[in-house]
């Protein structure tokens, strides 16, 4: 690499030709301005912008996985159509996921952050459950489309099931008047919440659609609040 020496004005070849055509060398903001910030290096900037475009890239790589594996299933699904549908080459794919049951794996990632109830007023915790999952369905577009995956073929389904042993069964066994019996509670919570989320975010039934937060938590509270607390039937 060859070292520029400096200038007669002080400057760098670069600072000059950035001065004359800013029309004025001494300029504030200009380069060979004393107070003028620094500005980075041109590796430095492509440093800066590689994290946000490997991050952007992975976004896409990851929606075109769900929509894919939804509407073909794992089996059908293949690298070469998901990596059309986030629009880059199959290659890219496999470097960030290594392979498909990678990518699914990936892809298929959920966090429900399920609430603690053992603070919740006992006669409360349904409610609190019910509000929490709408919410969290309308802020995070993964679960609605790993509904869609578990409802098409077996390895979605196997892996929101895992989702539910892992996530909520424990936090219901904190309220379930007989915590042994949280694997089937849960199944019946799962049978209520899973219902409204099909209904109203994936099949996009109308009155399912139209009703507002409280108006869900209002008709399937009481339910759920029975599946949680009380005696067995």
């Amino acid at each position: 690499m060859v070292d520029h020496a400096p200038s007669a004005a002080g400057t760098a070849p670069e600072d000059a030709l950035a001065a004359a055509l800013s029309g004025d060398p001494g300029a504030p903001g200009t380069p060979g301005d004393p107070g003028a910030p620094a500005v980075p290096a041109p590796g430095d900037a492509a440093a800066a912008a590689r994290p946000r475009r490997s991050a952007a890239t992975r976004a896409a790589i990851l929606t075109a996985a769900r929509d894919r594996f939804a509407a073909d299933g794992y089996e059908r699904a293949t690298i070469r159509a998901i990596a059309r549908d986030a629009g880059i080459d199959p290659s890219m794919v496999m470097r960030y996921y290594g392979n498909k049951a990678g990518l699914f794996a990936a892809a298929s990632e959920i966090e429900v952050h399920a609430p603690d109830l053992t603070h919740v007023p006992r006669d409360q915790a349904a409610a609190r459950l019910v509000r929490h999952f709408l919410e969290r369905w309308e802020c995070d577009e993964t679960l609605t489309a790993m509904m869609r995956v578990g409802v098409t073929n077996e390895a979605g389904a196997e892996r929101m099931r895992g989702v539910f042993a892992e996530q909520i069964e424990p936090v219901l066994a904190t309220v379930c008047p007989v915590p042994e019996e949280a694997p089937t509670r849960a199944a019946l919570v799962a049978s209520q919440i899973l219902g409204m989320a099909l209904c109203r975010y994936v099949l996009h039934v109308p009155p399912a659609v139209g009703l507002t937060h409280d108006e869900v938590v209002a008709w399937l509270a009481p339910t759920i609040q029975r599946y949680l607390t009380a005696e067995r039937p």
